[in-house]
Parts: C-alpha cells; structure tokens; sequence
C-alpha cells in the first residue's frame, strides 16, 4: 500500500527556493528553482539538473508575488492535487506550495481554507499543498495517493522550462489556447497578475454634437447712405 504522504512533499514544502547556486553562481541561470523528487534534497539550478538530475523526477518553482508556485499539469502526475485552489497566472494554472499570511477575511466570505481560514474563490477545502497536508495529518479526510489514477512520468525536458528569449513551442500554444481556462484574482497582492484589460467591452463614447454658438454668420449688408 503506497505511503499516505509522499517522502518528498515535506521536503518540498521546506526547501528555500530562488537563492544563487553555489557551484555556479556567476551563470545567468543560477537560481535555486528546481526539485528533484527521487533525491528530495535542497533546490538546484539548471545546470546541477543537467548534471546530476538528468534522468530524476524533477518539477521546477515559479513565484508569484514573492510566493512559490506549481503548475498544475506537472504536479498532479506524481500527487493527487483534490481539493486544493488553483489559480491562473500568465496563461498557466497553478497551485501554492505553502500557507500565505493575510489579513482576517471580511464578513460574506462562501469558501475558506480549512486550515488556516483563508478566503478561497471556489468551493476548495485548501489554499495550498501545506494546508492539505496538516489536514490529511489531522483529519485524514483527505489523500495525497495516486493509486487507481493514471501514472504519467515526470520526465522534464528543456521544453517544459522557462528558458528567456524562447516562446512556447506550437503545441503548448494549442493546449493553452484550447483549454477552457478564466483568469483570477484572489487579492490586491495579485491583482497585477491578471493581465486581462477592459479595451473593447465596452463601445466607444461618440463625440459631443457641434454647437450653434461659434457658427459664422453670413456676410452683414451696410445700410444704403441717406442723400
């Protein structure tokens, strides 16, 4: 029978994420954004992966207002994700790795984090992967097994990086675009995520009507002179 709690997620869920790479810390791409999930060791660049993680499980970190993120379509092959909110950001769904401070959640609020109380946009019992897994600790309600679903490998190739100056390959573009996917928004901390505008919904306000008032008029007639 497969472990409640992967080995690796607590690991996960602790690594420090973003710092400079000791072994090459003078490269361009020597950000701490990747994870092995054999190793299930600290963080590493992208050139540690290519040289002791090549054929490893390996997700990669993105950050969201100073947070750290998951997609979607690369964790929920290793972990089942249920229950956990899941947002849009920069044409992407993503989920939170950890709990995120805020303040106290206004009055009418449907949807809280079972955990720590959190507002949520849909009706999800977790903020984050860290909030599922206190709650799976403590009330066993909840799974983070993948049995009975399909496996896919977690195989990374340079493709499914996001690597400067390179836009997506054509088949991303079809996913993406296919995909029934709607932009949210959970705060003002995120608010500059969205990137959806308001041009074009609504018509454009005519112009004013000419006034009458600055109308010439027409050529003025001198009286005839009296003889």
């Amino acid at each position: 029978m497969p472990p409640v709690v992967p080995p690796w997620l607590e690991p996960l869920l602790t690594a420090q994420f973003f710092t400079i790479c000791r072994s090459h810390g003078d490269a361009a791409r020597s950000e701490c954004n990747m994870f092995c999930l054999d190793c299930h060791g600290d963080a590493f660049c992208f050139y540690c992966r290519s040289a002791r993680h090549k054929d490893h499980r390996v997700i990669q970190i993105r950050r969201s207002s100073y947070h750290d993120v998951v997609r979607v379509s690369e964790i929920q092959k290793v972990l089942d994700i249920a229950g956990v909110q899941t947002y849009v950001i920069n044409s992407a769904r993503v989920l939170f790795l950890n709990e995120r401070p805020q303040p106290k959640a206004g009055k009418g609020v449907a949807h809280l984090c079972e955990i720590c109380g959190r507002s949520l946009l849909d009706p999800f019992r977790f903020c984050s992967l860290g909030c599922k897994l206190v709650g799976v600790r403590r009330h066993g309600n909840a799974s983070f097994s993948m049995e009975g679903k399909p496996n896919e490998a977690l195989m990374m190739t340079d493709d499914d990086l996001d690597i400067p100056g390179i836009s997506p390959t054509t088949s991303t573009r079809r996913t993406t675009s296919s995909s029934n996917i709607r932009r949210e928004s959970q705060d003002d901390e995120e608010m500059h995520l969205r990137g959806s505008t308001q041009q074009g919904i609504y018509p454009a306000t005519p112009p004013p009507p000419h006034s009458n008032s600055r109308r010439r008029k027409g050529i003025p007639h001198r009286a005839p002179l009296k003889s």
